[in-house]
């Protein structure tokens, strides 16, 4: 049985340097979120007590969780770097603006092929992520992906205010 205590009840992005994003990014995005809230396993390991609100923020090349504790009892800022997601991010970037090629020009094949490698590439940002927040929180497979695509959708805002290398799809 999940933990209804140990879990993200609330996930908000940092959305003060918005950039315009496309529908599919939006979608995954909201996705995403829904899918977050809806089933979920995140303890942070200082005991903190849920269930969570979470802010997801993108400050200078750096991920920041800000965790408060709807139950009350209290909160914390967690910072991971962004530097050794980079890679994946980028290749998950350049993939899906291939999958949403292969969409537009109807080729079937070729979309549940990308898909494929979609899906392999959110389950090693997802295991970067795991591993990265290991000793801070503790996540499962499932959260992890689900986080790893919003942070891919907050670095699409950095990026587009000059704090990446990627420019969004």
């Amino acid at each position: 049985m999940a933990d209804l205590v140990q879990r993200i009840a609330e996930i908000v992005l940092d959305e003060r340097t918005v950039v315009s994003r496309s529908q599919e990014i939006e979608r995954e995005r909201a996705t995403a979120i829904a899918d977050l809230v809806r089933a979920n396993h995140f303890a942070p390991v200082s005991k903190l007590r849920g269930p969570f609100r979470i802010e997801l923020a993108v400050t200078d090349g750096r991920l920041a969780l800000d965790i408060v504790s709807l139950a009350g009892g209290g909160n914390e800022t967690i910072g991971l770097s962004l530097r050794p997601f980079a890679r994946t991010i980028k290749d998950y970037f350049l993939i899906c603006e291939s999958y949403s090629k292969a969409l537009k020009a109807g080729n079937l094949a070729q979309v549940e092929a990308i898909d494929m490698g979609r899906r392999g590439l959110h389950n090693d940002g997802a295991a970067l992520l795991i591993e990265n927040l290991s000793g801070k929180i503790l996540v499962d497979h499932d959260t992890a992906r689900r986080l790893f695509t919003l942070i891919c959708v907050l670095h699409l805002k950095a990026s587009a205010h000059g704090l990446g290398s990627h420019a969004h799809p």
